[in-house]
């Protein structure tokens, strides 16, 4: 059955979906549904705007209003021709980092120490498949100085309150060679554009 044409609908990266579900809890945001595409497309951006592009197409008309629940991710602007063909918006920023941290404190950051390995809880949560494992690192632990040799600290941008996460980010950064820092900012740009989003759908 066909949902109905009152809704948002949010086609997201699957490294987003408990964060998506929070703020549409904690804002009661009851006419919003999400869709995830895999979060394993972090590792290869260049297959996200062809991904995004079919979800799309199969969602436009569907729904009042379609939002994307990306940044650019790696793709070269590749995702925003996707998306201007198709009149739909997207999270702000170049990625996940900066729309977490806000484009304001993500600058701060970066321009302070610009080499800068970032995690959010889902990398955190994830680290061993994502990082470690995705970038063959179980198998050639010589290769972490070749991807890392140019980077000096590991910042964890939280998204909520955990030791247990901030210990494991530790471990990561140290595993990894990187000073560490822990910076809490919450849902940041997230959740005000997706409030922002939803507020024009009527409920």
């Amino acid at each position: 059955m066909s949902p109905p044409r009152d809704r948002l609908l949010v086609i997201a990266c699957g490294a987003l979906a408990k964060e998506l579900f929070d703020v549409i809890r904690l804002n009661s945001l009851d006419w919003v549904d999400v869709e995830c595409l895999p979060a394993r497309l972090h590792n290869t951006p260049d297959l996200i705007p062809a991904a995004v592009a079919q979800r799309l197409d199969s969602a436009l008309g569907r729904y009042l209003e379609v939002f994307v629940g990306y940044a650019d991710c790696g793709t070269g602007g590749t995702l925003d021709r996707v998306l201007e063909a198709r009149r739909v918006e997207r999270l702000p920023g170049a990625h996940c980092y900066e729309f977490f941290a806000t484009s304001d404190v993500f600058a701060a950051i970066h321009d302070k120490e610009p080499g800068t390995f970032y995690l959010t809880d889902f990398l955190v949560k994830h680290f061993d498949r994502l990082v470690w494992k995705g970038l063959g690192l179980d198998r050639w632990p010589q290769l972490r100085d070749d991807y890392f040799g140019n980077y000096e600290s590991l910042v964890y941008l939280s998204q909520i309150e955990s030791p247990q996460l901030v210990e494991r980010a530790r471990a990561a950064a140290s595993r990894l060679g990187l000073d560490f820092e822990h910076r809490p900012v919450g849902y940041g740009d997230l959740a005000t554009t997706l409030v922002e989003v939803a507020s024009r759908v009527p409920a």
